[in-house]
């Protein structure tokens, strides 16, 4: 076992791992950590815990130390001017007539890179606008190409739930979705009803697949043939969460069995 923090960079960001070294963190202290990509301003999300070793995928780097008062007007001073390079980015991809829309840009703490985000269909060759934004920047450029999912999580907005985008509220990670996931809920495979706003499946299919699963077990599926106590049937619908289903008899009655009540 192994002492941790964790670490986002961003609101509602993915967490990342860092070694407190002697540090006793609280949960909200903003914190100047060590990354690959440089010195980099975050919060502590997750106070000092105890990890297994062997479930980080990632050199574990250090705290650097607490973020000063100082620390933070620069961190503020970063994004302030990372707003200003974003907009000189964006003015660029029109001259260049690039099929690319910037999404956002950030500064690493000590200002040793400058990243841009964009969205694009097809690949881009950005080799000029790189360049210009060198010479620009006096700094490392790096421009990284996302997906749909990240522009949802960016802007946004409300699901079909009538609730707050999941990835915008409180998923740190994406984790692949699939169709599986939406036959294991029963639900029409209607693209209106398994697409999120972005276009693609479902977040919520994925984490709440583990609990379909489990309510599933012992119950039939439609169309197998079912002795209940009024006869023989076939199952028509299924109840998964409530465990319960629907069984047609032979001569049109329908009748609902739960789980511990069939034979």
């Amino acid at each position: 076992m192994i002492e941790v923090i964790g670490v986002s960079f961003k609101k509602n960001s993915k967490i990342y791992y860092f070694s407190p070294k002697s540090l006793k963190i609280k949960k909200g202290i903003n914190i100047i950590v060590e990354t690959e990509r440089g010195l980099q301003f975050g919060c502590v999300e997750l106070s000092n815990f105890e990890i297994d070793e062997s479930k980080l995928t990632t050199t574990l780097n250090e705290v650097v130390r607490i973020a000063s008062k100082k620390d933070y007007e620069k961190h503020l001073k970063n994004i302030e001017d990372a707003k200003k390079a974003l907009k000189k980015c964006k003015d660029l991809v029109q001259k260049y007539n690039l099929n690319m829309f910037i999404m956002d840009a950030n500064y690493t703490f000590d200002r040793s890179q400058l990243l841009f985000t964009f969205l694009s269909d097809s690949r881009v060759d950005f080799r000029k606008l790189a360049k210009e934004l060198a010479n620009l920047y006096k700094t490392r450029i790096e421009l990284r190409q996302v997906g749909v999912r990240d522009k949802a999580k960016e802007v946004g907005g409300y699901g079909s739930c009538g609730r707050e985008l999941c990835c915008s509220k409180f998923l740190y990670d994406f984790d692949s979705v699939s169709i599986n996931m939406a036959k294991n809920q029963n639900i029409a495979l209607n693209p209106t009803k398994i697409n999120g706003v972005c276009g693609r499946l479902l977040c919520c299919l994925k984490y709440e697949d583990e609990c379909y699963k489990e309510c599933s077990k012992g119950l039939p599926k439609i169309g197998k043939k079912i002795d209940t106590v009024e006869g023989e049937g076939k199952v028509v619908s299924v109840d998964i969460l409530n465990r319960k289903y629907k069984v047609e008899l032979k001569e049109g009655a329908l009748v609902e069995v739960g789980l511990n009540e069939s034979n």
